[in-house]
C-alpha cells in the first residue's frame, strides 16, 4: 500500500488530469533548476533507489527521481518533452551570466540524462525540434544560448564531470547540425534599418554566434571522432533508428537528414552547411558595415572565398567516380580546415576573445612572413602560396577590425612595428586581391582618425618608419604604385606635419626617371580630390608648395605630365558645396580650358571626368537619384560656354569629336556637349557630314535575309542586332544636333549632292548614299530598316529643302499607298508633318502638295475599324492636311496651283479644297487608284465618311493653329459652315460634322469668333429646336461652348439668352435624348441661377 502511494505521488494514474501532472513537473523543475549546481550535481552522483519512495517532491533525490520516471516513460510512449526542455530554456536565458562557470544546473541535469542512450536521443531530439515548432522569440533565444553552451561546454573550466556530455557530443553535433538551415532563416531576418545600416537584433545576434559555434565544432572532427569509441556501431545504430521510426513523421523532418548519414565525417557535415555559411557571413557583413569596416573587409574576403569554393568543388559533390569524390573530399577538407580558424573571428557575443587574440594576432603574422619568403629568401609565388597569404590577411582583418578603440590602440602601440614590416611585404606582390587587403589593414592600423585627436593623427612615429619605404614603391607604374599613391596621399592629409612627407613627394617631381614624376603628380591630384571633402587638412604653407610645384609642371615636356591633367580635380572641386571652393575651381576649369582651346585632349578628358564622376554617383545612390547626379554633371557643362567662343577653330575639334561620338554612342554626357555647343557646329558643317559619310559608307544595308535571320536564331543574333541598331543610330543622331540652316543650301554638295538637279530616284535600297539627304532618305524610305531608325531618319527627312524633299514624298507616298505598305505611308506622314512644322512658309509654291493630298484621298477613302493600322494612318493623314492649312495660312495669299500630271486641276487653296469637300460633297480630285470599288462612284460623290475626315482636318487645323491665324481661319471657314448647317435638306450626319467643327473654332478660337457669334448661336438654337438627335447633341455642346466663352462674346449673344431659356427649358423635359436633357438642363440651371 505504502509502494502504491509513492509510486501515484510520482506519476499519474491514467484518470488524473493532465493539469496535475503539469503542475508536478512544474514543481519538479523548478525544485532542481533553483539548487546550486554543485548541490546538484552531488546529489546526482549519490542518486540511490532508495530515494524513490519519499514523500515530498522538495528533495532533489525525489525530484530526480520523478524527473527520471518522467522522461523514461515519455521516450517510451514518443511523447513531447517540452515541459522539462521549455524550463531549462527559460532558466538558460534567465541565468545566462551566473553559475555556467561552475557549470550550471541545466548543464549538470542535461549531463546526467544524456548517460542512457534512449534518453538521450529522444531529449536531444525534441530539443532540435523545439527550434522548428516553436515560433516564440523568446523561447528561441533561450534555445540559442543554451545550444552554444553544450557545444562549447569543454571551453569553460569546471570541475564538474560531464561524461555524459562527452560521450555523445558528436551525436549531439550531428543532430543539431540539422537546425542550421532555421538559424539560418532566424538571423536572415532578424536586422534593423538604421541611418541606412543595419543592425542585428538580440535574437539575431544569439542565432548567428550558435551558428558559428555549431560550424565550428563541426570543424574538430579528430576530438569528436575519438569521444564516439564507446558503444558497438551496429548496436547503437540500430537503436538509433528503432527511435527514428517511432517518431511521427512531423516531428521527424527536422533531423532526418543528419540522422540518415550518422557515420558521414564532420567535414562532409560541414560541407552540407556551405549554403547557410554564405548567407551567415552576408548578414555578418551588413552588420559590420558602420562600425566595423575592417572587420567587413576581411568578411567580404571571406565571402568570396566561400562563393569561389562553391563553384569550384560544388558541382562534384554528388556526381558518382573516385575522382569527382576525391575532388569533392578536397573541397571538404578546405573548408572545414579553414572554417576553423575563421569561424572563432567571427563571433558578435565572445568573452573569451580577449584572452586569446594575441596568440593569433602573432600566429597570423608570423605565417604571413613564413608564406611571403621572409624565412626562405625567396617569394613563394605559386597558387598555394598566394592563396595561404591571403588566408592570413583575412584572419588578420577579421582580428583587428574585432577591437574596440582601447585595445585596438594598445595593440597598434605594441604590434606595430611588426605589422608595418609584414604590410611592407606585401606591396611586392603582383595580386591585386592581395594588394587591397593590405591597404585597408594599412589605413585601419596607421591611418585611423577615430583613434586620435579630431581628424588628423597626432602620433606619426610608425608613419615616419614605413614612409620611405612607401616612397620608393613609386618607381613603378602598376597596381602596387596606384595603392601606394593613395596611401601616401592619405598619410599627407591626416598627418599635423603634412609638410614634411609632402616634401618627399615634391623631390620626386626632380626626378629624371618619367615613372616617377607621374606617380608624384598622382599623389597630388589625389590630394587636391581628398581635400575637396574635408576642411583644413593642409596648412597655407603647403597649398603654397602644391600651387608651386604645379606651375612647374607645366614646363615639363612628357605629354602625360600636361595641364589637361589637373582637369580630373578641378572637376570635382566644382562639385564642391562650398561656395568658395567652386567660384574658384570654376574659374580655375574655364581658365585651363580656354589655355587650351585648341587641345582636343583636353576636352576628352574633361568628358570623361564628368562621365566617371556620374557613373559613380548613380552606383553609390539608391532610390531615383539618378536626377541628382545628372544635375551636378550639367555644373560642369554649364561652363562650357565660356569656353566655346574663346574657339578659333571648330574644324580642329569637331572631327575629333564626331568619331568619339561614333566610338562611344551611348555616351550621354557628349550628347549634351555636343547638344550645348550646337550653334558652333555650323562651322564646321562639312567636317562632321564628310564624317557622317564616311562612317556609313562600310555600314551593311538590312535587307529581308536579315530579318530571315533574327528571327530564327533570335537568342544568338540579338546582341549584333544591338550592335547593328546603334551604329545605325548614332549618325542619325549627330545629325539631329545641326541646326536647320544647315538644310538651307542646295548648292552644299555634301548635304544634297546632285538631287535638286536630277529626277527623283524611285528606289532608294539601291541608292548607296553619296550625300546626307540620300542617307536620311534611304534609312527613312527603304524597304527593311530598324522602326527607331525610320523614325528618326523620317523625322529628320523634314528638314529637308521642300525642293527636294516633297517630290519625292509624293512619289513614294502614291508607290506605298498602291501597295497598302503602312510603315512607307506612316513614314511619309512623319517627314511632311516635320517638314510643315518647320518649313511652312515654302509649302503652298509646290505644286506637289496637292499631288500628296490626292494621295491622302485614296488613304482616308480606305475602310478602317478603331485602333488598326489603317485607323492610324488616317489619322497621320488628317494631321498633315491640318498642318498644310496651318502653313497655308501663313502665306499672305494662298495661291492658285495646277498639277502637271494631267489629272484634274485644283483650284484655291487646301483650306477651300477641305471645306468644299465637306460641305458639297463633290469630287474635284480624281484618283487614278481602283483600290476598292466600293467608292468609285459613278456619280463623282464623296463618300460620307471621307467627308468626316474632312470636318477632322478642320477641328485638327484648330488645335494647331498660332494666335495671329486664327482670325483668318475663322473668316474663311465659319460663314460656309454657318450658312450650310442651316440647309436642313443635306445628310444629318454631314450637318452634325460641320456643327462639331464649328463648336471646335469657338473652343479653340475664342475672341476670332466674334464676328459670328450670333449666327453661331442661331445654329445651336435651330440644332436643338428642329435637328435630329445628333444635331441636337452637337447643338446643345455648342451653346454649352458659346456660353463659358470670353466676356465681349457673351455681351454679343446677350440678347439671345430669353430664347435660348425657353428652348433649354422645353428639351430639357421634352427631348427623349437622355444626353441631350443632361446637358440642357445644367446650361438652364447656369441661366436661372442668381
Amino acid at each position: 500500500m505504502e509502494d502504491d502511494e509513492g509510486e501515484l505521488l510520482l506519476w499519474k494514474s491514467d484518470s488524473a488530469p493532465q493539469s496535475m501532472v503539469s503542475v508536478t513537473v512544474g514543481r519538479v523543475m523548478a525544485t532542481l533548476l533553483a539548487a546550486r549546481p554543485k548541490k546538484l550535481h552531488d546529489a546526482v552522483s549519490g542518486l540511490s533507489p532508495d530515494h524513490r519512495h519519499g514523500a515530498s517532491l522538495d528533495s532533489l533525490d525525489q525530484s530526480l527521481w520523478f524527473l527520471h520516471k518522467y522522461v523514461r516513460d515519455a521516450v517510451q510512449n514518443h511523447a513531447s518533452l517540452d515541459e522539462i526542455l521549455v524550463p531549462m530554456i527559460e532558466h538558460t536565458l534567465r541565468f545566462k551570466d551566473k553559475n555556467w562557470k561552475r557549470g550550471g544546473q541545466v548543464m549538470v541535469l542535461l549531463n546526467w540524462l544524456f548517460l542512457d542512450e534512449l534518453t538521450f536521443q529522444s531529449l536531444i531530439k525534441n530539443l532540435a525540434d523545439v527550434i522548428v515548432r516553436k515560433d516564440d522569440r523568446y523561447v528561441a533565444l533561450g534555445w540559442c544560448i543554451l545550444v552554444r553552451s553544450l557545444v562549447e561546454f569543454e571551453s569553460v573550466p569546471t570541475e564538474l564531470s560531464l561524461n555524459g556530455l562527452r560521450e555523445r557530443f558528436k551525436d549531439m553535433l550531428q543532430v543539431f547540425s540539422s537546425c542550421i538551415p532555421r538559424l539560418t532563416c532566424i538571423l536572415s531576418k532578424g536586422s534593423i534599418l538604421q541611418e541606412g545600416f543595419e543592425l542585428p537584433s538580440r535574437l539575431s545576434v544569439c542565432a548567428a554566434d550558435c551558428v558559428v559555434s555549431l560550424t565550428n565544432a563541426l570543424t574538430r572532427k579528430a576530438e569528436a571522432q575519438t569521444r564516439q569509441k564507446r558503444l558497438n556501431a551496429s548496436s547503437s545504430y540500430q537503436q538509433v533508428t528503432l527511435f527514428s521510426n517511432a517518431v511521427d513523421d512531423q516531428r521527424e523532418k527536422p533531423i532526418s537528414s543528419s540522422s540518415k548519414d550518422s557515420n558521414l565525417d564532420m567535414e562532409y557535415l560541414l560541407w552540407d552547411q556551405l549554403k547557410d555559411l554564405v548567407i551567415l557571413v552576408q548578414r555578418l557583413l551588413a552588420w559590420s558595415m558602420k562600425s566595423r569596416p575592417l572587420h567587413a573587409k576581411g568578411l567580404e574576403q571571406v565571402l568570396k572565398w566561400l562563393q569561389e569554393i562553391n563553384v569550384h568543388y560544388g558541382s562534384f559533390r554528388n556526381e558518382a567516380g573516385k575522382e569527382k569524390a576525391k575532388i569533392s573530399q578536397t573541397g571538404a577538407l578546405l573548408l572545414s580546415s579553414c572554417w576553423r580558424h575563421y569561424s572563432i573571428l567571427l563571433f558578435l557575443d565572445d568573452c573569451r576573445f580577449s584572452q586569446h587574440y594575441e596568440e593569433w594576432l602573432n600566429q597570423y603574422l608570423s605565417g604571413i612572413q613564413y608564406y611571403s619568403g621572409h624565412h626562405t629568401g625567396e617569394s613563394i609565388g605559386n597558387k598555394d602560396g598566394r592563396e595561404t597569404i591571403i588566408f592570413f590577411l583575412n584572419c588578420l582583418c577579421l582580428l583587428l577590425g574585432r577591437l574596440d578603440s582601447k585595445k585596438f590602440e594598445s595593440t597598434v602601440s605594441e604590434y606595430g612595428s611588426q605589422i608595418s614590416q609584414v604590410l611592407l611585404l606585401q606591396f611586392h606582390s603582383t595580386d591585386e586581391d592581395v594588394i587591397t587587403e593590405v591597404v585597408s589593414i594599412f589605413k585601419a592600423v596607421f591611418l585611423n582618425p577615430k583613434f586620435s585627436s579630431g581628424d588628423s593623427i597626432t602620433d606619426i612615429r610608425q608613419l615616419d618608419v614605413v614612409m620611405p619605404s612607401l616612397l620608393n614603391l613609386l618607381d613603378e607604374r602598376d597596381v602596387t604604385a596606384r595603392a601606394v599613391i593613395i596611401l601616401i596621399a592619405e598619410s599627407c592629409l591626416m598627418s599635423r606635419d603634412n609638410d614634411q612627407f609632402l616634401l618627399e613627394v615634391f623631390k620626386r617631381f626632380d626626378s629624371d626617371s618619367i615613372v616617377q614624376r607621374r606617380n608624384a603628380i598622382d599623389v597630388i591630384s589625389e590630394i587636391v580630390q581628398m581635400s575637396s571633402n574635408k576642411r583644413n587638412l593642409l596648412t597655407q604653407s603647403a597649398w603654397q608648395d602644391i600651387a608651386k610645384q604645379l606651375i612647374k609642371c607645366l614646363e615639363d615636356e612628357e605629354i602625360l605630365i600636361h595641364p589637361s591633367l589637373v582637369l580630373p580635380s578641378l572637376v570635382r572641386l566644382v562639385y564642391s558645396s562650398n561656395d568658395k571652393v567652386l567660384a574658384s575651381a570654376e574659374e580655375a576649369l574655364v581658365g585651363v580650358l580656354k589655355c587650351h582651346n585648341q587641345n582636343i585632349g583636353a576636352i576628352f578628358v574633361l568628358l570623361d571626368c564628368v562621365s566617371d564622376f556620374g557613373l559613380n554617383t548613380a552606383l553609390s545612390n539608391t532610390g531615383g537619384k539618378g536626377q541628382g547626379s545628372r544635375l551636378q554633371s550639367d555644373r560642369v557643362l554649364s561652363l562650357i560656354p565660356k569656353w566655346s567662343h574663346s574657339v578659333q577653330d571648330w574644324k580642329l575639334l569637331i572631327g575629333s569629336l564626331i568619331d568619339k561620338m561614333f566610338a562611344e554612342p551611348s555616351n550621354a554626357v557628349l550628347v549634351r556637349f555636343l547638344s550645348i555647343i550646337n550653334e558652333h557646329l555650323v562651322k564646321a558643317t562639312d567636317v562632321i557630314l564628310k564624317r557622317i559619310l564616311s562612317y556609313v559608307k562600310g555600314q551593311k544595308e538590312i535587307d529581308e535575309s536579315f530579318y530571315t535571320k533574327r528571327g530564327s536564331q533570335n537568342v544568338d543574333i540579338s546582341p549584333s542586332v544591338q550592335q547593328s541598331l546603334f551604329e545605325r543610330l548614332c549618325p542619325l543622331l549627330v545629325i539631329r544636333m545641326l541646326p536647320l540652316e544647315v538644310f538651307n543650301d542646295l548648292s552644299m554638295s555634301v548635304m544634297y549632292g546632285q538631287l535638286p538637279n536630277r529626277a527623283i530616284i524611285n528606289d532608294m535600297d539601291n541608292v548607296d548614299p553619296t550625300c546626307v539627304a540620300e542617307l536620311l532618305l534611304n534609312r527613312a524610305f527603304s524597304k527593311f530598316e530598324f522602326d527607331d531608325v525610320r523614325k528618326l531618319a523620317a523625322e529628320l527627312c523634314g528638314r529637308i529643302h521642300p525642293q527636294v524633299l516633297y517630290p519625292y514624298v509624293s512619289l513614294v507616298l502614291e508607290d506605298a499607298v498602291g501597295s497598302h505598305n503602312i510603315p512607307g505611308i506612316k513614314a511619309c506622314l512623319f517627314s511632311m508633318c516635320t517638314s510643315l512644322a518647320v518649313r511652312g512658309e515654302h509649302m503652298s509654291s509646290h505644286f506637289d502638295i496637292f499631288e500628296i493630298v490626292k494621295t491622302l484621298e485614296v488613304v482616308l477613302s480606305w475602310p478602317s475599324q478603331d485602333g488598326d493600322e489603317v485607323s492610324k494612318s488616317q489619322h497621320g493623314c488628317i494631321d498633315c492636311m491640318a498642318l498644310m492649312i496651318c502653313a497655308e495660312l501663313q502665306s499672305p495669299n494662298t495661291c492658285s496651283t495646277s498639277s502637271k500630271k494631267g489629272h484634274a486641276s485644283v483650284k484655291g487653296s487646301i483650306l477651300g479644297y477641305v471645306i468644299h469637300q465637306l460641305i458639297d460633297g463633290r469630287k474635284e480630285l480624281v484618283s487614278t487608284y481602283d483600290l476598292d470599288q466600293k467608292y468609285n462612284t459613278a456619280d463623282n460623290c464623296t463618300p460620307v465618311s471621307f467627308r468626316l475626315c474632312m470636318a477632322n482636318v478642320l477641328i485638327s487645323a484648330c488645335q494647331k493653329l498660332s494666335d495671329s491665324r486664327k482670325k483668318r481661319f475663322a473668316r474663311e471657314v465659319l460663314p460656309r459652315l454657318v450658312s450650310f448647317a442651316k440647309v436642313t435638306s443635306t445628310q444629318v450626319d454631314i450637318r452634325a460634322a460641320c456643327i462639331g467643327v464649328i463648336f471646335s473654332a469657338v473652343y479653340h478660337l475664342k475672341s476670332a469668333i466674334l464676328p459670328y457669334a450670333n449666327d453661331i448661336f442661331r445654329v445651336s438654337v435651330n440644332a436643338l429646336k428642329s435637328g435630329q438627335e445628333k444635331e441636337r447633341i452637337a447643338g446643345a455642346k455648342l451653346m454649352v461652348s458659346l456660353m463659358s466663352s470670353e466676356d465681349p462674346i457673351l455681351d454679343c449673344i446677350s440678347g439671345e439668352l430669353l430664347e435660348a431659356r425657353d428652348v433649354l427649358s422645353s428639351v430639357s423635359s421634352l427631348d427623349p435624348s437622355i444626353e441631350v436633357q443632361q446637358i440642357c438642363q445644367k446650361m438652364l440651371q447656369c441661366l436661372l441661377s442668381p
